[in-house]
C-alpha cells in the first residue's frame, strides 16, 4: 500500500535517510551466543545470534533465519531488532538486561486492509524474562508509565535533522521539525511508553498522517535515544530504518492533581 493515506505534506524518504546519524553503532557482543525468552503473555522465542545480523530463532513451532541487529543500549542492556522474510510487515523489537534477566517485547504490526481513522500501525507490549522463567528476574519489571507526561525535548538525529517532543498524556505525543526536510511540519500522534529501568524508558509512535511507527528505547543517564522506524515507503514497501539521536531536555510541566491529562 503507497504511504499517502493522510493529508500531510511531505513522504517517509524525505527524512528517513538520515536517522542513524547519531545512533549509538552496532555490538557484536552477543554473536554466537544463545537467548532464551519467555513473555508474560506465555509466548516463547529462542534466539542464536549466527552473526552480525543473522539470527537463527524459534517461538511456538516456528523457526526461521533471518536479520537482527543489536546495540548496546545500557549497561548490560541490549535493543535486540529482528524482522522476517515470511512476515515482512511484522517486526520484533526485545529489550534485555541480561543482569536483572528482565525484558520487554515489541512487535510491530503494519496492518493491511480498512483501518478506518486508526494508524495503520499497531504495537503489542509483553514483558518477559531471559533464561529460566522458573528463577525471577531481578530489579524493576517493565511497566506502562506517567513519566514524561509534560516533559518537553529536543531530538537532534544528525546535524542537519532535529525533532521537538511533547508528550501531551499516556497515549498521546506531539512533534515539530526544527531543523531538516520537514522544517515546520508537526503532528499529534498516538504514543506508548513503559519504564524499562531507573532512567530507561521504551517510547512507541504510531502516526496517524503516514504509516510509520517507532520503536526507541531513551537512556537519560546518556541523553540517548536508540531505536528504528518501521514504515512503508511510497513505493508501497516496508523500510526498517535504524534511527538514534542525541536529547535535549527543554522543560518540564507539572498539572495539579485535580487536572491531570488522561
Amino acid at each position: 500500500m503507497p504511504q499517502e493515506e493522510g493529508s500531510t505534506n511531505y513522504k517517509y524518504e524525505d527524512y528517513a535517510s538520515e536517522l542513524a546519524a547519531n545512533r549509538l553503532p552496532q555490538t557484536t557482543a552477543l554473536v554466537n551466543q544463545q537467548m532464551t525468552i519467555t513473555l508474560d503473555s506465555g509466548r516463547c522465542f529462542a534466539l542464536e545470534f549466527a552473526d552480525r545480523n543473522q539470527v537463527v530463532w524459534q517461538s511456538d513451532g516456528e523457526r526461521g533465519t533471518d536479520w537482527c541487529q543489536v546495540v548496546e543500549v545500557a549497561a548490560h542492556t541490549y535493543f535486540v531488532d529482528l524482522t522476517f522474510l515470511h512476515q515482512p510487515r511484522e517486526s520484533q523489537t526485545f529489550i534485555v538486561n541480561t543482569q536483572t534477566r528482565q525484558v520487554l517485547a515489541v512487535r510491530t504490526i503494519m496492518r493491511e486492509g480498512d483501518v478506518g481513522k486508526e494508524p495503520r500501525a499497531l504495537h503489542e507490549f509483553a514483558p518477559g524474562v531471559l533464561g529460566n522463567p522458573a528463577i525471577p528476574p531481578t530489579g524493576r519489571k517493565p511497566a506502562p508509565t506517567r513519566d514524561l507526561i509534560g516533559l518537553r525535548g529536543i531530538y537532534s538525529y544528525s546535524p542537519t535533522q532535529c525533532f521537538e517532543h511533547i508528550y501531551l498524556s499516556s497515549q498521546r505525543y506531539c512533534w515539530q521539525c526544527i531543523r531538516g526536510p520537514l522544517r515546520g511540519e508537526s503532528d499529534v500522534d498516538l504514543a506508548t511508553v513503559f519504564k524499562f529501568d531507573d532512567n530507561q524508558y521504551i517510547f512507541c509512535f504510531r502516526e496517524f498522517g503516514l504509516p510509520v511507527s517507532t520503536v526507541f528505547f531513551y537512556n537519560w543517564d546518556q541523553m540517548r535515544s536508540t531505536g528504528k522506524f518501521f514504515a512503508i515507503g511510497e513505493d508501497g514497501a516496508i523500510a526498517n530504518t535504524p534511527a538514534g539521536a542525541l536529547i535535549t531536555k527543554l522543560s518540564m510541566a507539572f498539572y495539579p492533581l485535580d487536572a491531570q491529562p488522561i
